[in-house]
């Protein structure tokens, strides 16, 4: 029984965004009177344009725009992408934003009606909603084990011929108001915590099934602790009752990441 896999990569669920020139935008700079500030927000300059986003973003709000389409004009470098990522960053952290210039179209092996369909589905989100148990709690440590050398041609000492690297184990201490626990922890679930940065001090979820892990911010009881914290920092208290919960969890892809999802089941075939 042999299976034949999709050659071509695709990216995973994982959001990944990249570092570039409209990166540090983090919406319009408005005002609570939607008049727009010198610098605000990641953007500087271009207040009348900036105050006219915002009545389009009033609009988005109430509903009144749907099915319509906003055409921004002007010169390269006046900021017309800048303003578009404004009102999506706006709107929330969870709003898709999908750039596509026009060289890419004519560069790629697709059709253009393939590419600009691809283009429109990676910027329209949906919210998934499904129950999971979920553990979450305070980081009060997490301890990793060095990872040990084994071999698999015997005991002789020093380092011996064929020798194999076993994989990294370790701890994970977890605690809520009421109770503490300590967890193991495989290769894959400190990888996972490695790539979220999480530290003592954070509270975490972990999704059971997947072993996904959500940093949710900084515990308040570590407010006064003298951590280096970026200004963005968000503090949460303490999770109370009992560590493992069943809980309703959110996920928010992409039609473009559901097409990737679908295309890798029905992608195999079975002689």
């Amino acid at each position: 029984m042999a299976e034949l896999k999709r050659l071509s990569e695709s990216r995973d669920l994982t959001r990944i965004e990249r570092i570039g020139a409209h990166s540090h935008i983090r919406g319009l700079g408005l005002d609570s009177s939607m008049e727009a500030r010198d610098a605000s927000e990641g953007m500087v300059g271009q207040l009348p344009a900036r105050r006219g986003a915002g009545l389009i973003l009033q609009l988005i709000r109430q509903g009144k725009i749907a099915g319509r389409a906003v055409l921004i004009a002007g010169q390269p470098g006046t900021g017309k992408t800048a303003l578009a990522m404004g009102i999506a960053k706006s709107l929330g952290a969870e709003t898709p934003f999908a750039s596509v210039a026009a060289s890419e179209l004519f560069s790629l092996d697709l059709s253009k009606t393939e590419a600009l369909t691809q283009a429109f589905r990676r910027a329209i989100g949906v919210r998934i909603k499904e129950e999971a148990e979920i553990i979450e709690g305070e980081v009060v440590e997490i301890s990793v084990d060095r990872p040990l050398s084994a071999s698999s041609a015997g005991g002789s000492s020093g380092a011996p011929s064929g020798a194999t690297t076993v994989g990294k184990s370790g701890r994970l201490t977890l605690k809520t108001t009421d109770m503490e626990t300590v967890y193991e922890l495989g290769g894959k679930m400190i990888e996972a915590l490695g790539k979220e940065k999480v530290q003592s001090g954070d509270v975490i979820a972990l999704d059971k099934a997947s072993g996904k892990v959500t940093k949710l911010g900084r515990s308040i009881g570590r407010s006064r602790d003298y951590d280096a914290v970026g200004p963005h920092t968000k503090f949460v208290k303490c999770p109370d009752g009992e560590l493992q919960k069943r809980k309703e969890v959110v996920h928010c892809v992409t039609l473009h990441e559901i097409d990737v999802i679908n295309s890798r089941l029905s992608c195999t075939v079975h002689w």
